[in-house]
């Protein structure tokens, strides 16, 4: 009896079962240009039926970073695939697209057909929150490849915007508005930084947090991005929102100057808004100075919207009917483009007054 695929490691009939499964969960992301059938060799969008005229795509890809590892030692894998279409569908929405599908891809050494089947749920859960279609993606089982309980995720989104209406925050001036609106925790971002703090106090996942005892330590940092995209997306079509930032790998200092033109600075007030309990106890973990809480974490804020000084109070007023909170956070001044956080004595636990400058290169 020769060898088998099975016998080296991969598990054809696991891996069509899983498809399988899966199906109807895609299904529940069926949208207007999509069927979100999968099986084939690849997914069909059509923009017509989308309701577009004359679209530019807008792509993306991500992935979740090492809060996997959070999820695989906790066993939560209900959220994680939440987290994968945010970190994808809010990278859209700053340019002013509406994500129109996702795909994924999941790799792992061997195929646990309960989490893999939980995850690609989550997915679906995301591109429902995103309103975009899961229309494909890719399951490997790569033998040797991945510690035992193991897997890794990456996540590709596309979506469409009409010629002429993109946002690039080429019209982003001096005195102009920047306002914060709130995240949902640490969303995917300074995850190794979190680890590290775990691993030096001996912080137990599964027992109540001290600043929030009636919620587990574990869900706080494992709960999902926040997808601004349905609350965003009218302002940014109505033309009221000059730019947008997501709040991710480099936090605030390093992320805003992404979507400023040349001659604008970025001054936000740390004074502004409260620093989420969950933060302050990453920072007191760590001794972490409020300089590197601003270029590692959130800090409370997943997205910046750049608006002028006329238009404050309309987006403010329609974004949180939307359900969001919103922050006054700061302005746009004249200077070079980059950003400046800073605050008062006390402040994010500053001894002192403080700042921190970045400078887009």
């Amino acid at each position: 009896m020769g060898l088998t695929y099975e016998q080296a490691g991969v598990n054809i009939a696991a891996g069509n079962a899983l498809v399988k499964a899966i199906g109807p969960l895609a299904k529940r992301t069926r949208r207007p240009g999509a069927d979100a059938d999968l099986g084939g060799f690849g997914g069909f969008f059509d923009l017509k039926a989308a309701g577009f005229t004359d679209p530019i795509l807008v792509a993306a890809n991500d992935g979740v970073g090492t809060k996997l590892k959070l999820a695989i030692d906790t066993g939560r894998h209900d959220g994680v695939g939440i987290d994968l279409v945010a970190m994808c569908a809010n990278d859209l929405i700053v340019q002013g697209a509406e994500p129109l599908f996702f795909l994924d891809y999941f790799a792992t050494g061997k195929l646990d057909t309960g989490v893999a089947e939980a995850v690609v749920a989550s997915i679906a859960d995301g591109c429902l929150q995103a309103g975009c279609a899961l229309i494909g993606g890719e399951t490997a089982e790569m033998p040797g490849m991945y510690a035992p309980g193991d897997y890794d995720l990456a996540g590709f989104c596309v979506g469409a915007v009409e010629r002429g209406t993109q946002l690039t925050g080429a019209g982003i001036r001096p005195g102009d508005v920047l306002l914060g609106l709130a995240s949902s925790g640490v969303h995917s971002n300074g995850f190794s930084l979190v680890r590290k703090l775990i691993e030096v106090n001996g912080w137990t996942l599964g027992r109540p947090a001290r600043f929030d005892p009636e919620h587990l330590l574990g869900d706080l940092l494992l709960e999902p991005t926040r997808i601004y995209v349905k609350s965003l997306l009218p302002e940014t079509r109505a033309g009221r929102i000059r730019g947008l930032a997501h709040i991710t790998g480099g936090g605030l200092l390093e992320n805003i100057p992404r979507v400023l033109p040349e001659g604008c600075h970025a001054l936000v007030d740390a004074d502004s808004w409260p620093l989420p309990p969950l933060f302050a106890w990453l920072q007191a973990g760590g001794a972490i100075e409020p300089e590197e809480l601003a270029r590692t974490f959130n800090c409370g804020i997943g997205m910046v919207a750049v608006v002028a000084s006329e238009d404050v109070d309309v987006v403010t007023e329609a974004l949180e009917a939307a359900g969001e909170t919103v922050h006054r956070i700061g302005r746009i001044d004249d200077g070079p483009r980059g950003c400046t956080v800073r605050g008062s004595v006390e402040t994010w636990s500053a001894r002192g007054d403080w700042s921190a400058t970045h400078e887009h290169g």
